[in-house]
């Protein structure tokens, strides 16, 4: 077990002087937690799955093994992060990273004219953007939710909040994002980001949010 432990140190310390490009902090990448994790884990289950004189070499080789599909996961995501930021810097939409999921924080005023759920024309371009990076990295399904601020009535805002992931939704799967990796949700007023006693606020939760979930 102490060769396990050694190597998840290894896989861990191997990724820990990695600098962020957009905050220039040193960090511990994504892929190294991810394969650090990964090899905690597969020991675990190489161990159970081994007989008792064979654990010690059970649990190595299962840390190997889940070290490769961690630090694969973390690998995928960190490219795809760099891919989005790098499409949609200045575009006013915000990249979120989470674990080795990926947040797209789209704000309504961009994205949809006042209480209306059609797409606006000088957003094409943008989603057009996140469709190709959607299309390169095929390890993620899309999350798509609608939120609105506080004004107006509940089912007002929960069909309009609908009604507009969908729409983002339908503009994917039109620019050939398979259809199986899109679902959308809308939640009206009930997340919101923001205060919602002020202008800016109420402007910060009329929002639709793209979640990248890594499989």
């Amino acid at each position: 077990m102490k060769q396990v432990l050694a190597l998840c140190c290894v896989v861990v310390l191997t990724g820990c002087m990695s600098t962020d490009p957009y905050t220039g902090q040193e960090k511990t990448s994504n892929t190294a937690k991810g394969a650090g994790i990964g090899a905690i884990a597969g020991a675990l289950v190489g161990m159970a799955v081994s007989s008792k004189s064979d654990r010690g070499k059970g649990a190595l080789i299962g840390a190997v093994g889940g070290a490769a599909i961690g630090g694969g996961v973390g690998f995928n995501a960190d490219k795809q992060e760099a891919a989005l930021r790098a499409k949609l810097e200045g575009t006013g939409v915000s990249v979120v990273r989470e674990g080795d999921n990926i947040r797209l924080i789209m704000p309504g005023d961009l994205t949809f004219a006042v209480d209306s759920y059609a797409v606006r024309s000088e957003f094409y371009a943008t989603l057009e953007s996140v469709a190709l990076i959607l299309k390169e990295f095929t390890k993620t399904n899309i999350r798509i939710g609608g939120h609105t601020d506080a004004t107006g009535g509940d089912s007002h805002n929960q069909t309009l909040s609908e009604r507009r992931a969908a729409s983002v939704g339908r503009f994917l799967i039109s620019q050939s994002v398979m259809s199986a990796r899109v679902s959308t949700a809308g939640y009206g007023k009930r997340y919101p980001i923001a205060s919602n006693d002020s202008a800016a606020g109420r402007q910060s939760n009329r929002r639709v949010e793209l979640e990248l979930v890594s499989f």
